[in-house]
C-alpha cells in the first residue's frame, strides 16, 4: 500500500505556523509524506486565520482555491480537504454548512489527532448531500510541549518557541480568546528543554510567543489574578522574567527574542531580567493599541496613558539600546479627533524603532462589534494613512541614526540580513555582502538606508 501524500497551506501568525509544523510532525511520525505539489496530494489541509477580516478573506480564498482545483483536475478528484486553524474553530458550527465541498474542519484540539483523522477520511466516499465532518472541539485546551513532534518551517538559523497558548485579556476589538481558549502556560523546564535542543541543532535565533508572553507562568499562580496597577511579584512563581534568565544560561552563541508582549504585566523585575540577559535582544514587540484613556477604556486594554507612558520611558531606562516595536488601532469606534491627534502626539514623542498601525476592523462576536459610533471608512483611512506617515517619518529619523554604526546583523539569505532590531518578516532588513555565511552572526557597518532598510559594508 503507497504512503498517504499531505499537501499543507499554512495562513496567518507564526503562532498558527507552529500549529502546523506541529500537524506535519505528526504525519511524518504516523509514516505520510509531505508534498508541495497539490496535484500529487491525497489530503490537502488549509490551516487558516481568523483575526481580522482581511485574514479571513484570504483564508476563504485559500480553501476556494482547493476546492476549485480538486473539481477542475482528474489527478486530483479523489483528494480529500481538511480545513484546519483559527477560522475552523471559531466557525466550527458554520461553515460545514457554508463550504459542504470539504471533507473536515479540525480546530485547536485535533493538531496532534491529524493523522487518525486522515487515515478515517482516505477510502471514505461521502455522499453529496452529507455534511463534512466536524471534529472542532469547543474551548480548546491543547498546549504543545518539548517533545512535541513538530517539523520546523523556517530557516535552520531561526525557530519559534510557543510559551503559552490562550488568552484572558478582555480586549472588546480581539476575538482570539474565543477562538483559542483561557491562557495556558507550559512549564518552565519544558521550554528550557526545548530551547536548548534547537541551539543544540544549530538555531542563532529563538523567538519566544504566545497570545502574551508576559502573562507567561501568572496562570498558575495562586489567588488572585494579578493586578497590573500594582505590579508584578514574580517571587510567586513562574514568569517570563525567570524564563529570560534561565534561557540566559543555556551554552551557545544565539539571540533570544520577545513578541507579542502585553503592557499591563510588566514588571521592574522583567525589565531587569532583559538588562541582566545578555543572549536578550534588546528588542520588545509590545502592541499598545493607542494612547488616548477614553481609547484604552473603550477598548479595555488594562492600562492608561499615563501607566503606558511611564513604562516605556522605565524600559528605555532600564534597558540600553532598546528597540521597541508597537501597533496601534486607528478608527475604533467613537474615536475622535481630539483622541487620534492624542495618538499621533504620543508618535512623535515617543520615537518608537519599529511600528505599525490597523484600520479598525469590525469583527463579529467581539464587544466591539455591538458598539455604537462606529468611525466612517474614509475617516478611519484618512487617519490610518496620517499615521503610517508619521511612522514612516519617524523610522526614516531613526535610520539616518544608524549610519556609520557598526551593529551585528544575522545573515537571513545571501546579501539580506537582519539587526537585533528587526524580527522576522516583520520589520527591516539590512543589505549585506552575499559573501557573508547565511544563518551566521556578522558585524558590518551601515553607510546607507533606503526606506525602512540599511545598507552596510562588508
Amino acid at each position: 500500500m503507497s504512503q498517504t501524500k499531505v499537501g499543507l497551506v499554512s495562513l496567518g501568525c507564526a503562532k498558527n505556523l507552529i500549529d502546523s509544523e506541529i500537524m506535519i510532525g505528526h504525519l511524518q511520525q504516523a509514516g505520510m509524506v509531505m508534498t508541495p505539489e497539490a496535484d500529487l496530494a491525497d489530503v490537502l489541509i488549509v490551516n487558516t486565520c481568523s483575526f481580522i477580516d482581511m485574514a479571513k478573506k484570504e483564508s476563504i480564498a485559500s480553501v476556494h482555491e482547493a476546492v476549485d482545483g480538486r473539481e477542475g483536475s482528474t489527478k486530483r478528484a479523489k483528494q480529500k480537504i481538511i480545513v484546519a486553524g483559527c477560522m475552523a474553530q471559531r466557525f466550527a458550527q458554520e461553515l460545514p454548512n457554508l463550504m459542504p465541498d470539504v471533507d473536515a474542519f479540525i480546530g485547536l484540539d485535533q493538531l496532534t489527532q491529524v493523522a487518525p483523522i486522515i487515515d478515517g477520511l482516505i477510502g471514505n466516499k461521502r455522499a453529496e448531500d452529507e455534511t463534512p465532518e466536524n471534529f472542532v472541539t469547543q474551548k480548546p485546551q491543547y498546549i504543545p510541549d518539548y517533545d512535541t513532534p513538530r517539523f520546523r518551517l523556517t530557516p535552520k538559523h531561526f525557530a519559534y518557541i510557543k510559551i503559552a497558548e490562550g488568552c484572558n485579556h478582555p480586549c472588546s476589538f480581539c476575538i482570539i480568546p474565543k477562538i483559542r481558549g483561557q491562557h495556558r502556560s507550559r512549564t518552565q523546564e519544558s521550554v528550557v528543554k526545548e530551547a536548548e535542543a534547537l541551539v543544540k541543532s544549530g538555531v542563532k535565533e529563538i523567538n519566544l510567543i504566545s497570545q502574551d508572553t508576559t502573562y507567561f507562568g501568572m496562570d498558575k499562580w495562586e489567588g488572585q489574578r494579578p493586578n497590573p496597577r500594582s505590579g508584578v511579584d514574580s517571587s510567586r512563581g513562574e514568569s517570563l522574567a525567570s524564563l529570560i534568565r534561565a534561557l540566559n544560561k543555556i551554552e551557545g552563541d544565539f539571540w533570544i527574542r520577545l513578541l507579542y508582549t502585553h503592557p499591563a504585566h510588566w514588571s521592574d523585575d522583567l525589565i531587569q531580567a532583559i538588562a541582566e540577559s545578555p543572549k536578550v535582544a534588546r528588542y520588545v514587540d509590545i502592541p499598545l493599541q493607542h494612547i488616548s484613556d477614553h481609547m484604552l477604556k473603550l477598548m479595555k486594554r488594562e492600562t492608561d496613558g499615563a501607566y503606558i507612558r511611564d513604562l516605556i520611558r522605565r524600559m528605555r531606562a532600564g534597558i540600553p539600546d532598546l528597540a521597541i516595536r508597537t501597533t496601534f488601532i486607528v478608527g475604533f469606534p467613537n474615536e475622535t479627533e481630539a483622541d487620534f491627534n492624542e495618538l499621533i502626539e504620543f508618535i512623535n514623542e515617543f520615537k518608537f524603532e519599529r511600528a505599525g498601525v490597523f484600520n479598525y476592523s469590525r469583527e463579529e462576536g467581539t464587544r466591539a462589534h455591538k458598539m455604537e459610533g462606529h468611525v466612517h471608512h474614509a475617516t478611519r483611512k484618512r487617519r490610518w494613512d496620517a499615521a503610517m506617515l508619521a511612522l514612516q517619518e519617524r523610522a526614516e529619523e531613526f535610520n539616518k541614526t544608524q549610519v556609520g554604526k557598526t551593529i551585528r546583523v544575522l545573515v537571513e539569505s545571501p546579501g539580506v540580513a537582519r539587526t537585533y532590531m528587526d524580527a522576522p518578516e516583520i520589520d527591516g532588513t539590512v543589505f549585506v555582502d552575499k559573501k557573508l555565511p547565511v544563518g551566521e552572526f556578522a558585524d558590518v557597518t551601515i553607510h546607507d538606508w533606503r526606506g525602512y532598510d540599511l545598507v552596510a559594508h562588508k
